[in-house]
């Protein structure tokens, strides 16, 4: 670590800046892999408005900087637009921007298993992706849990539900309806999902969806 701003300063070929002035910005790239790498809530990344206090005005140009280290790294920095809160009594109202850093390659099983989430959730979300779409974007909170019941029991699909919802994976309003949340857009490639999911289907070992009328 003790060679790392070093390293920052050459990457991004700041090794002919006046000594001083190289040192603020290599403090500032190091900043910002702070606020963007270490998690410090429930949600990766920072707002918008965190990384202009903590970067300054030109903040931009600092996340630029520090995606050329990243792409070296398979990583890239990504802007996604948070969605307004359903919650009324929520003070978070208003869109906001979010950066965060991920994978720019697909990430493979072996490597999937080192992501804190078990394999079986994450074929669970897949489902609720999967179905969401197949229902214009917008699905019944009860024919989701209805849907994943089937594999994962009633209990346990509430359960998992609630973790999609809060992890940002998918939103819920206020009527029960849920919507792709900020982070499937961000973070997994749609439409390879669903072309897979259409290739395992068609190869009879995916489960076709119920009709609307066999749900409650």
């Amino acid at each position: 670590m003790e060679n790392f701003g070093e390293s920052l300063e050459e990457a991004i070929g700041l090794t002919e800046t006046p000594k001083t002035e190289t040192h603020y910005y290599s403090e500032k790239l190091k900043r910002a892999a702070h606020l963007l790498l270490f998690k410090r809530g429930k949600m990766p990344g920072a707002r918008e408005w965190e990384l202009k206090l903590r970067l300054g005005k030109n903040y931009e140009e600092i996340l630029n900087d520090f995606g050329r280290i990243l792409n070296e790294l398979d990583l890239e920095v990504k802007k996604v637009r948070e969605e307004s809160s359903a919650d009324p009594m929520s003070s978070a109202q208003e869109p906001e921007d979010r950066y965060l850093v991920r994978l720019k390659s697909e990430m493979t099983l072996s490597e999937s298993r080192l992501c804190g989430w078990r394999i079986d959730n994450l074929a669970a979300l897949a489902m609720t992706i999967a179905y969401v779409i197949s229902k214009q974007g917008v699905a019944p909170r009860a024919e989701v849990e209805k849907i994943l019941s089937h594999k994962f029991g009633r209990w346990r699909s509430m359960t998992l539900v609630d973790i999609f919802v809060r992890t940002g994976y998918v939103r819920e309003d206020e009527t029960g309806l849920l919507r792709l949340g900020w982070r499937t857009k961000s973070e997994i490639d749609l439409k390879a999902l669903m072309t897979l999911l259409f290739e395992t289907r068609s190869e009879e070992s995916l489960p076709e969806f119920p009709p609307d009328n066999e749900l409650p």
